[in-house]
């Protein structure tokens, strides 16, 4: 599973610590877990992955550049064949991750990928329910790819 994130701020940091936790805990076997920040994630990462977790924050009512940079870096090397793929995501806003969501929404379905799990949106500061929805997050799209599931 590769996670993309871009990881700004501490409250997005939480969320990262957060959906790495859940991906990477004892539970889940026989699923390598690789985190990438967006800038530097490539089409080589997401093709050599069977599923995805994406971050971000919600700048300027959409996802960050870093992610936008990432997506039109792999966009058309990864569209044939990543289709069908899993994925979740995460977006922390300050008051309204609206734009983020509907953007991030837009670009999946172009790949075809297949959401594994409820996005998690935040705004504000996160607290232990934001921390915990992240955890499931990122635990439901790492059970999704354990050999037999």
């Amino acid at each position: 599973m590769l996670i993309v994130h871009h990881t700004p701020s501490p409250n997005c940091q939480a969320l990262f610590e957060a959906v790495v936790s859940g991906a990477t805990t004892p539970e889940i076997e026989g699923v390598r877990v690789v985190r990438r920040a967006a800038l530097s994630a490539t089409a080589s990462d997401v093709l050599e992955a069977d599923g995805y977790l994406l971050g971000t924050p919600a700048n300027l009512g959409y996802m960050s550049g870093a992610l936008k940079h990432f997506f039109d870096q792999i966009y058309y090397p990864c569209l044939d064949e990543t289709r069908g793929r899993p994925f979740g995501y995460y977006v922390h806003g300050g008051n309204d991750v609206t734009g983020a969501v509907r953007a991030i929404e837009a670009v999946t379905t172009g790949l075809g990928w297949r959401r594994a799990a409820d996005a998690v949106t935040v705004t504000g500061e996160p607290g232990k329910a934001d921390t915990e929805a992240c955890w499931e997050l990122g635990a439901t799209v790492a059970a999704g790819l354990m050999p037999g599931a």
